[in-house]
């Protein structure tokens, strides 16, 4: 059996960027650094907040930790899933925000287990895996 891979979502990217010893560099170093990958939604909502704090020591700090981690493209087949993971939510009346449901979709696509905080929004996306790491 492969091992997961991991998409850190943005709160979780977030943490590591803040506390780069802390609890997310530990489970990253136990699963391996060549299972983790994040989403260009997730680099894209992190750099609006470091851009939003005007913070260069910010903006440095998250620039080691994006070079550091595989930033995957929004490609096919996440736009597929996507729009059958809006349609299936909407449908069902149950909508997440537009940015984690690309999230979403883009881990669907990959087969990949989010990594987030948000386990209320992403549990409710049937065959998603999700991991809180805090």
């Amino acid at each position: 059996m492969t091992p997961p891979r991991y998409l850190l979502d943005t709160n979780i990217l977030s943490e590591l960027v803040r506390h780069p010893g802390g609890v997310v560099a530990k489970r990253i170093a136990l699963a391996g650094e060549d299972r983790i990958c994040t989403s260009i939604i997730v680099a894209c909502e992190l750099r609006f907040g470091a851009a939003k704090r005007r913070s260069d020591r910010l903006t440095a700090q998250l620039d080691t930790v994006l070079a550091a981690l595989d930033v995957l493209p929004f490609d096919a087949p996440a736009d597929r899933c996507y729009a059958d993971l809006r349609m299936r939510l909407e449908s069902a009346g149950t909508p997440v925000g537009p940015n984690d449901m690309l999230i979403a979709a883009h881990a669907l696509a990959i087969d990949a287990v989010v990594v987030t905080a948000n386990l209320r929004e992403f549990s409710r996306i049937e065959g998603l895996v999700a991991e809180n790491w805090l």
